[in-house]
Order: structure tokens, then C-alpha cells, then sequence
């Protein structure tokens, strides 16, 4: 969506091995990426997508600060990466807000952490609630949320701050059929009205071609990319576009066949 010619993201020759003690004094080591070596450009929709175990949450969450990279480097624009920032918004699979803090107020700690004034929070806050579609439930406790509004919730916490890159973590990945449609479409509407550079994990080759811009693939451990695939198909997109079809099918031999069929 941007015509900028520094990439956003850079990662470049990231290797990332597990010591892992299997006890009596026993070591072992578990290589799970190697060579990975991406760019992703201002504004960009990208997905990573792979064989279970292929580490890409690992990637995901070494990208964030919050994994240990073995080596190589991350760039957020000209700055080198080594732990977590502000500059990177992070949604996971669960749901992770603070039960104690109404949705306003998970939405208010974010940009308090980030040191923005508390006579503008509220007008950011407000504008984020009617982004994901929750008006009317600012004051309300996540106990009473349904899952699909959780997430509403915490994709609506990690954009507040505006970070330069959003990190999600299959972050639809627990919620049933319908609401996990309700939210794709959501997202896919709120990249397309804030320009957001996302990075998105998911092990659905479906979700990945309806949002995305490019799609990674990951091979079985030790996780190297072995597709970066830049998808020409209009939006909105039509699962059932013959187009379509044939990219699903692409991405299905890539993974053996095992992922095909899942949304």
C-alpha cells in the first residue's frame, strides 16, 4: 500500500537453535529456523504460514523481543532490534488482556506505556472501541466478553499506540468459524483505513491469501523460507475466484497437502 523504498522490517540471516536438558546431565539441540532473511515493506500485509512445529510463532516472537534470537539481525527502519519496544505491537492467540481493566481501560495502558498525554487518550481511545466495532462496551470487564470481542479488544490495544509494525500470532486461531470471518473481514478493513504494516502467523492457507499482500512459507524444522509469494488477486478477496483456487492449491503442495481446506 506504500510506495516507501526502505523496507519496514528487515530480518536477515536469523538463526534460532534450543538447548533443551533432557535431564542426568543430557543436552540436546534443537535447530528451529535458519537462514531466514525477509523484508517486509511499510505497510504491507504479510503471512507466515508452515508445517506444525516449523517454528513461525518462534519467529514471531523473536521479531517481538520476547525469544532470544541465536544470531543474525532485525531492523525496525534503520534500528537494530534486541528486545521488546513500543515500536512493535504484539496480538497473541489468547487472549491476553488484564481481567482487573475494562476494555477502555486495556486500551488506556498501552498508550500509558507509551507515554502519551492523559488529556488525549480518551479521543484515541474512543476512536479505537468504534474501529473494531465495540461501541457501547468501553466500560465493560472482559469476563464479559465473548472470545471474537476479547480479540476485538487486544487487536484494538496493540494499534492504539500506532507501532511501526503489528506482530499477530494467530491471533483468530481459537474462535469458530463465523467469528473468526466476522474478524478477518474487521482486520483486513482496519489495515486497509490505517495503512498498518502487519505481520501475521497463521496455519490457514485460506486466511492467509484473504488478507494478505504476500504469503511466507516455512519448510518442517529447522523453518527456512521456501516461498515468498506476492499475490495478484483483487480485493475484496473471492475465496471462490478461480485465481484464488489455484494460489490455494499452490500453497497446499508446498505444505504436502495437509493445511488445504482450512479458513
Amino acid at each position: 500500500m506504500s510506495t516507501a523504498t526502505l523496507p519496514k522490517l528487515v530480518v536477515k540471516d536469523l538463526d534460532k537453535t534450543y538447548t533443551v536438558d533432557e535431564g542426568g546431565g543430557k543436552l540436546s539441540h534443537v535447530h528451529a529456523l535458519k537462514g531466514i532473511n525477509l523484508e517486509v515493506q511499510e505497510g504491507e500485509f504479510v503471512s507466515i504460514i508452515g508445517p506444525s512445529g516449523c517454528g513461525k510463532s518462534t519467529l514471531l516472537m523473536i521479531l517481538a523481543g520476547l525469544y532470544p534470537k541465536t544470531s543474525g539481525q532485525i531492523l525496525i527502519g534503520d534500528k537494530r532490534i534486541e528486545g521488546p519496544g513500543m515500536d512493535r505491537g504484539v496480538v497473541f492467540q489468547e487472549f491476553a488482556l488484564f481481567p482487573w481493566l475494562t476494555v477502555e481501560g486495556n486500551i488506556r495502558f498501552a498508550l500509558s506505556q507509551k507515554g502519551i498525554p492523559q488529556g488525549k487518550q480518551k479521543g484515541i481511545v474512543d476512536k479505537y472501541i468504534e474501529l473494531v466495532g465495540l461501541r457501547g462496551f468501553g466500560k465493560v470487564y472482559p469476563f464479559r466478553l465473548s472470545g471474537g470481542m476479547k480479540q476485538r479488544v487486544a487487536v484494538a490495544r496493540a494499534l492504539a499506540y500506532e507501532p511501526e509494525v503489528l506482530l499477530m500470532d494467530e491471533p483468530f486461531g481459537q474462535l469458530d468459524a463465523p467469528t473468526r470471518g466476522s474478524l478477518q473481514k474487521m482486520l483486513n478493513e482496519i489495515w486497509e483505513r490505517t495503512n498498518a504494516t502487519i505481520l501475521f502467523v497463521t496455519h490457514s492457507i485460506k486466511e492467509a491469501l484473504y488478507l494478505s499482500d504476500r504469503v511466507v512459507v516455512l519448510s518442517c524444522r529447522p523453518g527456512t523460507i521456501v516461498e515468498d509469494l506476492r499475490l495478484d488477486l483483487p480485493r475484496p478477496r473471492d475465496p471462490w475466484d478461480q485465481k484464488f483456487i489455484d494460489y490455494q492449491h499452490r500453497l497446499a503442495v508446498l505444505l504436502g497437502g495437509e493445511e488445504a481446506g482450512f479458513f
